[in-house]
């Protein structure tokens, strides 16, 4: 056994991506490192996860600023899954011009498929495979495993534990924020039970987040909600886990890399985390005066976005009543997400654009207004409705946010529109205020939002 970690051991902030553009918003958001999954073996299947050429294009991104990728392939399989896998990792293995850092891995009999086929691969083994203590680490280590992820059900205390009597060079990842899973380190049963769908092969259906009710055997047809207490009936419906305001403690206990949950998150969800925990995570090193001054700000951030309100989950003991919520199973959701800024022109450059393809435009849309030709304009792909005239917010990340009108809109052909009510429109806009490539756009949800 060693003495008690120093404070100062760096952690890494790892983000989850579930497309590449959330993966390009983590990285440019403050994301040390980005877990992604393939179209296969993620336990994520719904995630719209990445095709070989995203999610070679995603590692390029990220290697060039100085960011890592992690492939998940946390499964636990069946026969049938491994030839299959074999390929797969391959794949990986043979990716150009760069591959993965490391592979995420739950099951020993696709770690082993995966040794055999990528001998050198870096393989962290999943919060799946139940870690709850150092012998567990030990084990994996003398696997060749450098990232142990500790499972869920772990207090800080016993973090502190496995630390002391593990290497230096063996790592410790745990979740620091996102959903909460009501089963022993995510490996639930219900999914598959009720709807065939295998939560363990990534399909879950999040039961644990229904409305149950209870029948007695001699009555048939007479419902009775089950109540904890007064307040409700979602006997799973867990808060989400936050521990931003936990900082200190979480580099005290020696974890090497602290995790967002969310592989089903969208860009605006993970650009306001990843900037939250970035900016937490500098302070705390810099100084602990420095995050403890800076800690509401750090908590508002994260309480703007997605969430069903907050908890500690074990990190300080086994969660009581307060850990779940009675009355609803929605989320608390601040901000619409707009799209993020990938492009810029002129209005004079879309305006030419226009002229050039007369055949696509209503004849009243040729008249091309050039009097301002050098006004700035800004590419997004639209995510939600919103209107010429709206107040909306630039995200951005170094956190100077700011509010600008939204003073003129045009679809991908220059046509000038007062809305945009197509899913994922191209559409070019006019601001007020100035936004750069990579930026966000956000508008406060369920707010009037017009300039007038």
């Amino acid at each position: 056994m060693r003495d008690k970690p120093e404070i100062q051991r760096k952690p890494e902030l790892l983000m989850p991506a579930s497309s590449l553009e959330v993966l390009k918003t983590a990285v440019i958001f403050g994301a040390d490192a980005v877990y992604i999954g393939g179209e296969a073996f993620s336990l994520r299947a719904k995630a719209k996860n990445f095709s070989p050429a995203e999610m070679a294009e995603g590692i390029a991104f990220a290697h060039d600023r100085g960011a890592r990728v992690y492939v998940t392939a946390n499964i636990l399989a069946h026969n049938g899954d491994l030839e299959a896998a074999a390929g797969y990792f391959a794949e990986l293995r043979d990716m150009q011009p760069e591959r993965c850092d490391a592979l995420i891995i739950s099951d020993p009999g696709m770690f082993a498929v995966a040794r055999r086929v990528w001998p050198e691969a870096e393989i962290h083994i999943s919060t799946q495979a139940n870690n709850t203590n150092y012998e567990t680490y030990l084990f994996w280590q003398q696997m060749g495993v450098k990232r142990v992820v500790s499972a869920r059900e772990l207090t800080l205390a016993e973090l502190r534990q496995i630390r002391e009597h593990i290497p230096d060079e063996l790592e410790i990842e745990s979740f620091v924020h996102g959903a909460m899973c009501i089963s022993y380190s995510g490996r639930c049963l219900l999914s598959n039970y009720f709807t065939g769908r295998d939560a363990n092969r990534g399909a879950c259906t999040h039961p644990c987040r229904w409305k149950y009710a209870v029948v007695e055997e001699t009555r048939p047809g007479e419902y009775m909600p089950v109540y904890e207490n007064d307040r409700g009936t979602f006997i799973f419906n867990s808060k989400d886990l936050c521990m931003i305001d936990h900082i200190p403690e979480l580099l005290e206990a020696g974890i090497d890399s602290l995790k967002v949950e969310g592989r089903m998150k969208t860009a605006l969800y993970v650009a306001t985390i990843a900037r939250a925990y970035r900016s937490a995570i500098d302070d705390c090193l810099s100084s602990e005066e420095l995050y403890r001054k800076n800690l509401d700000r750090y908590l508002a951030e994260v309480s703007q976005c997605t969430n069903r309100r907050y908890t500690t989950g074990f990190y300080f003991g086994r969660p009581d009543e307060e850990a779940q919520i009675y009355d609803s199973s929605t989320y608390v959701n601040e901000y619409v997400y707009l799209g993020i800024v990938d492009d810029t022109c002129t209005r004079g450059s879309l305006c030419a654009q226009r002229k050039e393809a007369p055949d696509s435009m209503e004849p009243a849309a040729l008249e091309c207004s050039d009097a301002q030709p050098d006004v700035r304009l800004v590419g997004i792909e639209q995510r939600n409705k919103f209107f010429v005239g709206d107040i909306i917010e630039i995200m951005r990340p170094d956190g100077d946010d700011r509010e600008a009108v939204v003073k003129a809109m045009y679809d991908e052909n220059g046509n000038p529109m007062d809305s945009c009510p197509r899913p994922k429109q191209r559409i070019w806009l006019e601001l007020s205020r100035q936004a750069e490539k990579y930026d966000l756009l956000r508008a406060v949800a369920d707010k009037e939002r017009s300039a007038g």
